[in-house]
């Protein structure tokens, strides 16, 4: 059954190893990715400039305004002197939030009757904007909390007190959750690439079809020539790790093990990948093509950016079918939440399946694709 396959994998290898450069790029591309996206992608939007209208400009006015800037997602940038100013300024883009204050502001708080302030936000970018409204709602609330205890004299706090605890990520870290997804993302796109092209590049060069003649059986062949690209992965993943960890402190909270023993389930799914579409592609754009149809549901439909549960049902379903999904899962279950086996042996055995499942096709197809 293993016919040849010490021959394969010491040609692969040999091959490998003769173009330095190229095996350079390999264990470089994902550490600089990592480090180019980790930092890139970042949802904790902050310091969003602000313009002011302030029509009151007593203490009352001011000391709104500093609760704003004190919650470092706005930063004042200018003072205009009319609406059409305030106006003008968001749609030339010179801010993204106005914020105007009427002229009896003061006088209303101090009495504790209703003032409003009047918060432009621009929607054109709806991240952003998101964030202003909310936080600008939440700085609403406490401030009312705060004059009302002000002028009703009460000292001894609210009467329901709620106190909240984040599991996990107490900070909140936008990195925390990011990274560790793009690892996922990274090695499937990248390992996969690899397998695909090297394979798809031998049928160019005619040399795949010589290998095909020789006594070698078929999953002797299939397996020397994955071998050493699951080699390349495993440094890969480690490389990330690493990097994740020492660049991005991101805490391990989980076990390393387990980790690596999922990992390998992983890269045997992304290696059935690669040799799958090499089997359907007679060239290395025909491979990029349709590499892209597996690349494009990993980013947006895996989980690692938009929530699954809030997508429609079958795309909701068809983003399961995805191995990079499961993989996100367990890399965040491991490092965020300290998860064992026994809450992630379902993605364990959904990666396991599609692995043998993958690898199967692909060495059915594999010679008849030459034939």
């Amino acid at each position: 059954m293993f016919r040849g396959l010490g021959a394969i994998v010491y040609k692969e290898t040999r091959h490998i190893i003769r173009d330095p450069k190229t095996l350079f790029l390999m264990l470089a591309i994902p550490g600089i990715e990592l480090t180019i996206f980790g930092f890139a992608v970042n949802m904790d939007i902050q310091h969003i400039p602000t313009i002011v209208y302030n029509l009151d400009g007593r203490q009352e006015s001011r000391r709104l305004l500093d609760a704003f800037v004190n919650s470092n997602y706005f930063d004042i940038v200018g003072y205009v002197n009319s609406d059409e100013e305030m106006y003008r300024t968001i749609v030339r883009g010179t801010a993204r939030i106005a914020i105007k204050i009427p002229p009896d502001f003061s006088d209303k708080t101090l009495t504790a009757e209703p003032a409003q302030i009047q918060v432009l936000i621009d929607g054109s970018d709806s991240s952003s904007a998101m964030q202003a409204l909310n936080v600008s709602n939440a700085i609403g609330l406490r401030t009312s909390v705060e004059i009302l205890g002000r002028v009703l004299g009460i000292e001894n706090g609210l009467p329901v007190d709620v106190r909240p605890r984040v599991l996990f990520n107490p900070d909140m870290r936008t990195t925390n959750f990011m990274v560790p997804g793009l690892v996922g993302i990274i090695l499937q796109v990248v390992i996969m690439l690899l397998t695909t092209f090297a394979i798809v590049r031998e049928k160019e060069q005619g040399t795949l079809e010589q290998l095909m003649v020789t006594p070698v059986s078929r999953l002797g062949l299939v397996l020397g020539k994955l071998i050493p690209f699951a080699v390349i992965g495993i440094a890969e993943t480690v490389s990330v790790i690493l990097l994740m960890r020492l660049l991005f402190q991101v805490p391990i909270a989980g076990s390393l093990a387990l980790l690596a023993a999922f990992t390998m389930l992983f890269l045997v799914c992304t290696l059935g990948l690669g040799l799958l579409i090499s089997t359907f592609t007679d060239n290395q754009i025909q491979a990029l093509q349709f590499a892209f149809l597996v690349i494009l549901p990993s980013v947006l439909l895996s989980g690692f950016i938009f929530p699954q549960e809030t997508m429609p049902t079958p795309i909701y379903l068809f983003g399961q079918c995805v191995p990079v999904t499961y993989y996100i899962r367990i890399l965040r279950g491991i490092i965020l939440r300290d998860a064992g086996f026994a809450d992630l042996w379902f993605e364990g055995a959904v990666l396991g399946g599609m692995g043998v499942a993958l690898l199967a096709l692909a060495t059915l197809r594999f010679r008849k694709t030459l034939a």
